[in-house]
């Protein structure tokens, strides 16, 4: 008898009917012979019309007057007593959902018992309305299952255990978006589960969103590195936080049809895994260093801001049989300009002079270094955690090292660094991260044993083959239209300034990404990165507020842009993937501002305006779309 854990979401369970056809699927389920755990959303738009019963119900400012006496009212009020009657109030949703899925059960036979996050109980941070997963204690849950029933629990919820004085208080929380995904995974894990079940309102995981490109083709699995880069970058199926638990802990998900009986898509998980089941979602989130001395760097200053350049420089290098990691373009004044910076390896620095001074890009300067180091921090997820970029630019700034190179992607942090500050930098990062220098980034992580629930990640991994899907090198292309660009300007070229900007970010619990360093000038260069639409206006505010004392110029702002990624895990062993995407960029007249790549991604920031266009664009010429 295996143990399976499946979760609905609420469009899933919208209605009456829905929620009988649900009740029908776990009860066929169990006459396999299966036990079952069931996570359930909110019916519908139920947690949109509780939200929007909030706002109806406090006093808007609709004058300046008004906004001034509101302010002084926020000023008094304690600013976590709104988030912790929001969490009261939308946790409602789910105990709706699960105690009519019970009780639909219960009518035809099946026995069920629903539980409520704080009834499992799923013990969570302190932190209203983002709370994140500690542990779950399974005991209940088990001699539920042992006795026959289906568990149903609440998805999106848990408790938060306090002491005050000489009396525990219990508080209820809430995951954010996405967060019955996350429940459903973490308990999954905790558990022990065959494999979690996400049923949702389309077939399974496909190459891209199928609203905007009709013909996208549906894959019959992911790797978890690939799933969390694209969830990463706009793809809604799954939530980033799901994927790196499944990541963290081993557990094999599928996603697949509430509607249909296919097998939809299976996400794959490192066979071995490594975690604390004590810290689901707290984990040490920087699992080890990587880094590659074995690389030169080629920088071209003041290449024309126009499309199809990119496209003639890295399909050039392609052409000749070079093969490119990093690669950064970023912006420089005057505004029609680019600096575009790229890695190769040492040994073929020559020939890729060549092949670039060949092109005779006009004004363009070429400046070649070989006594350069790349050195990463990698990890699940840590871009969306504030302060991780931030920690390691503080590390390396207080170490003494410049750092020349930015660049990120959801498990990998780069910086590339002159060769003779590479001693520092490793001891530096080993020192802040307590973590041991490893062989690769993509894969990890790894653990010895399952049968320990409180086993805590090694800082030692060994070796270890990607894990890689089947088939083409790129797997997906995502669309993010969520995000907005800063750019500062006239940044001081010396260590520590970079940590001290991402610092104050990171205070302000402002997540960045995608974060984009010009080449240095004779003492100043530029930083862009990108923020979520609802954090541009605090974090410019912030970064303006820091800039005498910084030192840098100007803050601009950006929000009519947009990012498209091509994510894979076969592109590792394929050179020539960047420039395919360029290439098919140029043909559209479409211009790209930022370049930023990981060994499974590459994504460039465009105008809005050709968002769409970009991404059918690119879907096409990496033939995604599902045989006719």
């Amino acid at each position: 008898m295996s143990l399976i854990v499946q979760k609905y979401g609420g469009s899933s369970v919208a209605d009456a009917t829905r929620i009988k056809a649900v009740r029908d699927r776990i009860k066929a389920t169990v006459a396999q012979g299966h036990q079952v755990v069931v996570v359930v959303s909110a019916m519908g738009k139920t947690t949109d019309t509780l939200v929007g019963l909030a706002d109806a119900v406090v006093e808007k400012a609709l004058d300046l007057q008004q906004k001034e006496q509101q302010h002084s009212l926020d000023q008094q009020s304690d600013p976590q007593a709104r988030a912790r009657e929001m969490d009261l109030l939308l946790s409602a949703g789910e105990q709706i959902s699960i105690a009519l899925l019970s009780m639909s059960l219960q009518s035809i036979g099946q026995p069920a018992i629903a539980l409520t996050g704080a009834q499992v109980p799923i013990i969570t941070e302190p932190h209203h309305t983002r709370a994140r997963v500690l542990r779950i204690e399974t005991g209940h849950v088990r001699e539920c299952l042992d006795a026959g029933k289906v568990v149903i629990i609440a998805g999106f919820q848990g408790v938060a255990i306090a002491t005050d004085g000489q009396q525990p208080t219990r508080q209820i929380t809430t995951f954010g978006r996405g967060g019955s995904d996350t429940s459903a995974v973490a308990i999954a894990a905790a558990i022990g589960a065959e494999i979690c079940e996400i049923y949702t309102d389309v077939p399974g995981i496909l190459t891209t969103d199928p609203r905007i490109v009709p013909e996208a083709r549906l894959l019959d699995q992911i790797t978890c590195d690939e799933m969390l880069e694209l969830a990463s970058q706009g793809a809604k199926v799954l939530h980033p936080r799901a994927v790196e638990i499944a990541r963290n802990f081993g557990v094999k998900m599928a996603v697949r049809s509430s509607w249909l009986e296919d097998p939809g898509t299976v996400v794959i998980s490192p066979t071995l895994a490594s975690g604390n089941y004590q810290a689901l979602e707290v984990n040490r989130f920087v699992e080890g260093i990587t880094s590659d001395r074995s690389q030169a760097k080629i920088a071209i200053l003041g290449v024309p801001d126009c499309p199809g350049i990119a496209a003639q420089l890295f399909g050039a290098l392609s052409g000749a049989g070079l093969n490119i990691d990093l690669i950064v373009q970023s912006i420089q004044e005057p505004a029609n300009l680019n600096d575009i910076a790229f890695t190769v390896d040492r040994q073929e620095l020559t020939q890729a002079r060549t092949v670039v001074e060949h092109l005779e890009l006009e004004h363009a300067a070429i400046v070649c270094d070989p006594a350069i180091a790349i050195v990463s921090i990698v990890g699940v997820g840590m871009i969306g955690r504030p302060g991780i970029a931030a920690q390691m630019f503080m590390a390396l700034g207080k170490a003494g090292v410049n750092i020349q190179m930015i660049s990120t992607s959801e498990i990998k942090i780069s910086c590339v660094i002159a060769e003779h500050s590479y001693d520092q930098a490793i001891a530096a990062l080993q020192d802040v991260f307590a973590v041991q220098e490893i062989s690769s980034a993509i894969g990890l992580p790894i653990k010895a044993s399952n049968s320990d629930a409180s086993t805590q990640i090694p800082n030692q991994i060994p070796n270890q083959k990607p894990e890689q899907s089947p088939d083409a090198p790129v797997r997906g292309v995502a669309l993010d239209l969520n995000r907005t660009r800063l750019a500062i300007k006239n940044v001081p070229d010396r260590p520590g300034v970079a940590a001290s900007i991402f610092q104050c970010l990171a205070d302000r619990s402002i997540s960045v990404d995608t974060i984009i360093q010009s080449q240095p000038g004779q003492q100043y260069n530029d930083i862009a990165f990108t923020v979520p639409v609802a954090d541009l206006n605090q974090a410019e505010a912030v970064l303006k507020n820091a800039a005498m004392e910084l030192g840098y110029g100007e803050v601009v702002k950006d929000e009519a842009i947009a990012k498209v990624s091509i994510v894979g895990t076969g592109m590792i062993e394929q050179p020539g993937v960047a420039a395919q995407m360029f290439t098919a960029f140029a043909k559209a007249g479409i211009n790209i501002e930022m370049i930023a790549t990981s060994e499974i991604k590459v994504s460039c920031v465009v105008r809005q305006e050709d968002a769409i266009v970009a991404l059918k664009t690119i879907h096409q010429a990496f033939n995604l779309a599902q045989e006719s």
